[in-house]
């Protein structure tokens, strides 16, 4: 009997699961959307229960895509939106307040007092992160602080964190596990990165009891096995996770960026570019985060990442927001009716501005609007926003390792597009590196779960799975480049600090 690996792909705005074969390829897959909550300017929520249903749905409606048995399932890997925070209760597993997402800016004030404090210094240097209200910590202090009896129960030992990933484990064990991973956990503002435990001092200044927090293990390690009786998934009883990785991480590992200095950028609702920096921890010089890439085979690797709030969202932006497109296929067809975004600019910090900026305070900005400016000029303008960040990025990666980059390896929902890969090409200098299965965040997962059970014998068993559809090489020269980035850094300056 064929067997498979399941990944479940919890991200953003969908729940995913995919079966992959040996080879890397895809036998049934299914997806499903679920509803974001805004209840105020800049704050993102998730109704945690409803990404659990949705997840759930999308495993059996995979199984049923690809014809795919209970027992034909090797095993189980997760990989989910990062920084994203949920605190509920231990004894009912009911969430005390919805899911606040890593978008939400509602903890900005909780940050600058921080800062104000002095605790920056201390949170790179154990971390590897920037106080930012992107990451968990501060996020687990609100809920704390804001719903009514949290912080009570938390100190009797009532509650338990988790990011995603710990809260899609909980549940599919029954309560029996409550755990992470070491990419997972890197990402919370609270783990130190260097001696892989929870930073006391940090928890102690936010209020946040060491009771709540998951175990923290390898990517590719046990976390327990599917429970009896998880409803609608009663069948999968007995299936054990095996993989675990923040999205962007696994990514990494799905590309096949092993060796030191390989990158890979995913355009998924954000951007988030990454670096293998190898078994030592790198802190930037630039606005970028070292992180814990994955815990495999007895080793921690390590990575540089620089993270873009808004890039495939922007997308979204102009289907549900603007209603210029009916589907997001169709920003291609209207951006190549023209030949460029004819001066037109588009900055979407609509959350705020990442890396290399860290602007909490920067809002969305279109510059360069004329009588004759277009849907189509603005369509072109939301794709080349999405390659000017990334542009950003990789010039502070650059920097902050000494070297310039030959080749990006791409992946993630906006990678499809061939327009905006060109323009990316284009402003890099580089080769832009597209593989025939861009799902590789959700295979990255699957590795990490085989790699354990023995599906895969080691990493060069599966490396050569990777096979490349396409490769962009630049088409502009360097005085074209220069020219369209410092019209690119004006917009970006008129973006800053708008809501202060």
């Amino acid at each position: 009997m064929e067997k498979f690996v399941l990944a479940l792909d919890q991200g953003t705005t969908s729940s995913r699961a995919i079966f992959f074969d040996k080879a890397g390829g895809i036998h049934g897959t299914a997806q499903l959307e679920f509803k974001q909550y805004y209840p105020h300017d800049g704050w993102v929520e998730h109704d945690p229960m409803e990404i659990l249903r949705s997840q759930k749905l999308a495993i059996t409606a995979a199984m049923e895509a690809g014809e795919i048995s209970p027992a034909m399932i090797d095993s189980i890997g997760i990989t989910n939106q990062r920084e994203t925070t949920v605190v509920w209760d231990r004894s009912t597993g009911k969430p005390v307040y919805n899911a606040i997402v890593w978008q939400c800016r509602r903890t900005a004030d909780i940050c600058e007092r921080l800062i104000a404090n002095g605790l920056s210094d201390y949170v790179t240097e154990h971390t590897g992160l920037l106080i930012d209200a992107y990451f968990s910590a501060t996020k687990i202090k609100w809920i704390l602080d804001n719903v009514e009896g949290a912080r009570e129960k938390a100190d009797r030992g009532e509650l338990l964190f988790g990011t995603i990933d710990t809260w899609l484990i909980w549940w599919l064990t029954g309560g029996a596990v409550h755990a992470t991973d070491y990419s997972n956990a890197s990402r919370t503002m609270l783990y130190d990165i260097d001696k892989l435990c929870w930073d006391e001092k940090i928890m102690k200044v936010l209020g946040i009891p060491m009771s709540m927090m998951p175990e923290a293990k390898p990517s590719s390690a046990d976390f327990g096995r599917v429970a009896p009786g998880i409803p609608g998934l009663e069948s999968l009883a007995g299936i054990p996770i095996r993989g675990v990785a923040g999205d962007q991480q696994a990514a990494l590992f799905g590309q096949g960026c092993f060796s030191k200095g390989q990158a890979k950028n995913t355009y998924g609702t954000g951007c988030f570019l990454m670096m293998n920096t190898g078994e030592t921890s790198t802190r930037s010089r630039n606005g970028l985060v070292a992180t814990i890439a994955w815990g495999y085979d007895g080793k921690v690797e390590y990575a540089l990442e620089g993270s873009v709030f808004n890039g495939g969202s922007v997308i979204k932006w102009l289907r549900d927001g603007l209603g210029l497109i009916k589907s997001a296929p169709e920003v291609n067809i209207l951006a190549e009716s023209v030949k460029d975004s004819g001066g037109v600019l588009l900055v979407p910090a609509f959350t705020g501005l990442g890396a290399p900026y860290w602007d909490m305070y920067a809002r969305g900005t279109m510059v360069g609007i004329t009588r004759g400016t277009t849907a189509a000029h603005i369509a072109r303008a939301v794709l080349d926003s999405i390659a000017y960040q990334v542009t950003d990025l990789i010039g502070a990666m650059e920097d902050d390792v000494g070297f310039r980059l030959s080749e990006l390896r791409v992946d993630g929902g906006a990678s499809v597009s061939n327009i905006l890969m060109q323009t990316q090409a284009d402003m890099l200098g580089a080769n832009i590196n597209r593989p025939v299965v861009v799902e590789t965040t959700a295979l990255g997962a699957a590795y990490l779960a085989g790699l354990y059970t023995g599906f895969w014998k080691d990493i060069e068993d599966i490396e050569d799975n990777r096979k490349v559809e396409r490769v962009f090489t630049p088409e502009i020269g360097e005085p074209e480049r220069k020219r369209r980035y410092a019209e690119w850094q004006r917009a970006v300056e008129r973006s800053r600090s708008w809501a202060n």
